[in-house]
């Protein structure tokens, strides 16, 4: 949070550092405070650090105060600031983000590449992750898909249809890039499933041979209670299908996600201050509310499966904790 009073300017950033935040400085002295550090650029501010976790800063007329708002613990940042969330030319959590997708591709292309012809990106945020492993590949990387940038994120669209709209809206083919190809398509999720096979659809209309889906994270099998507003567990299509079952489902021709061992193993010592929680349902600290996540358009967006545990369109979540003194279950490193 940051926030001001009268007289000062305040950010406080939790004590899991869930979420980044960092200080920066103006040439007048001005102090700055924002989420990634490509906004200090815009305004010619300088980087100067993270704000700790469970940290208070206070930016006054005396100058800066750092206060200890909560005992440390063990941080658990979210991968997915590296993954989506961040832009490119951010630095997140001490990493350039452009690096940390350009190798997330580089790892797609020599663990679960294959026989293609060009490699495409779903625009934005799959594009460094595709030239990483086009790079790597040494196939050549084309824009085969181009995004309107006068229509919003899809996959937090409250209604399926308004989703399918915005898809066909948001993304459109370059035939004479696709046709007869054998196509590498990198993107950097899945959600629900559901723009990846009107991706895929859209993709063999425009004439390709071969559809190959490639996937710049694990698969996303549990929901988000850390400030991402993810669908429900029961809409999470990997969270109910197998890779096999999802290629299936979407339509390409093979499909293969990166490797979690992997990516663990790509950040190295830093591995253990990352939350994962998307990709594994250890949740560092448990939800609190009885019921906790909605389900929007559950039936809508295509999927098979009960429905018998959603009541009054709110799914049942872990029980809540009496106990304020322990709140965290520790991952596994």
């Amino acid at each position: 949070m940051v926030f001001v009073t009268e007289d000062k300017l305040v950010a406080v950033r939790d004590p899991y550092g869930f979420r980044p935040l960092v200080m920066g400085r103006r040439s007048n002295g001005a102090v700055v405070f924002a989420s990634e550090t490509c906004a200090l650029d815009l305004i010619d501010a300088k980087y100067e650090r993270e704000v700790n976790p469970g940290e208070v800063v206070v930016v006054d007329h005396e100058g800066i105060s750092s206060l200890c708002l909560l005992g440390h613990r063990e941080p658990k940042q979210c991968i997915f600031e590296h993954i989506y969330f961040a832009l490119p030319q951010s630095v997140v959590y001490g990493r350039s983000v452009y690096e940390s997708r350009r190798l997330f591709g580089e790892i797609l292309a020599t663990e679960s590449g294959v026989d293609c012809d060009v490699v495409i990106a779903v625009p934005d945020s799959g594009v460094v992750a595709a030239l990483g492993y086009a790079a790597k590949a040494g196939v050549p990387f084309q824009q085969g898909l181009i995004r309107s940038h006068y229509v919003g994120r899809t996959f937090i669209e409250p209604s399926q249809k308004i989703r399918d709209f915005g898809v066909k809206l948001k993304l459109s083919p370059v035939r004479q890039i696709l046709e007869g190809k054998r196509v590498v398509v990198v993107d950097d999720s899945i959600v629900r499933g559901t723009t990846s096979s009107k991706i895929v659809r859209m993709i063999k209309e425009a004439g390709a041979k071969e559809v190959h889906m490639r996937i710049a994270s694990p698969p996303i099998k549990a929901s988000c209670y850390y400030g991402v507003d993810t669908p429900s567990s029961e809409e999470l299509i990997s969270n109910r299908m197998s890779v096999e079952e999802i290629r299936d489902h979407i339509g390409c021709d093979s499909l293969a996600f990166l490797e979690f061992d992997s990516l663990k193993k790509l950040l190295g010592q830093d591995s253990p201050d990352f939350c994962y929680a998307c990709f594994s349902g250890n949740y560092p600290v448990l939800p609190r509310e009885e019921k906790v996540k909605r389900v929007g358009d559950f039936v809508d967006d295509g999927l098979n499966g009960s429905i018998d545990n959603i009541e009054g369109a709110w799914v049942q979540g872990p029980p809540p904790i009496d106990d304020d003194s322990e709140l965290v279950t520790p991952l596994s490193a």
